[in-house]
């Protein structure tokens, strides 16, 4: 019984432990990564924070109207704000973390994506359009003024 008297630590790890231990690493590491995305590149109509962007909740962000395609619109990550241009001329703000599990959300085409859990919200008032969120994205107010757009 030689094994007995070896710390644990020095032990052989029998076949069965290896595979329990193998699974259970397996599931946490899926667990882990089911909200996150490691490495992903930004869309084109992802972009940098403008100035003034930061973990403030995007109080003092301000962005170019030119910067907002027409129909689409604009993350940005730092000031966790979406800013959409459903119609020209007409410019809404949102909060870029989903209602859903608190993801930033991805990108904006016509809708404004969390990839995350493959949440859908409207560019014109940030309501659900396909779930599993199920509250929308809460409105920020912005300010136009010559070409530039403020969030308050």
């Amino acid at each position: 019984m030689p094994d007995a008297r070896r710390p644990m630590s020095l032990r052989p790890m029998s076949r069965r432990t290896l595979f329990r231990n193998s699974g259970l690493a397996a599931a946490a590491l899926a667990g882990l990564s089911s909200c996150t995305t490691y490495g992903g590149t930004q869309s084109s109509s992802s972009a940098a924070p403008a100035a003034g962007g930061g973990a403030t909740g995007g109080a003092g962000l301000t962005a170019k109207t030119s910067e907002i395609p027409i129909g689409s619109g604009k993350i940005f990550a730092d000031a966790a704000t979406v800013i959409t241009q459903p119609t020209k001329g007409e410019f809404k703000a949102f909060t870029a973390i989903c209602t859903h599990q608190q993801c930033t959300v991805h990108d904006v085409t016509t809708t404004i994506n969390c990839t995350c859990h493959g949440s859908k919200f409207s560019i014109e008032d940030g309501s659900v359009v396909q779930g599993p969120a199920t509250a929308p994205l809460p409105e920020k107010k912005v300010t136009v003024k010559g070409g530039e757009i403020t969030l308050a």
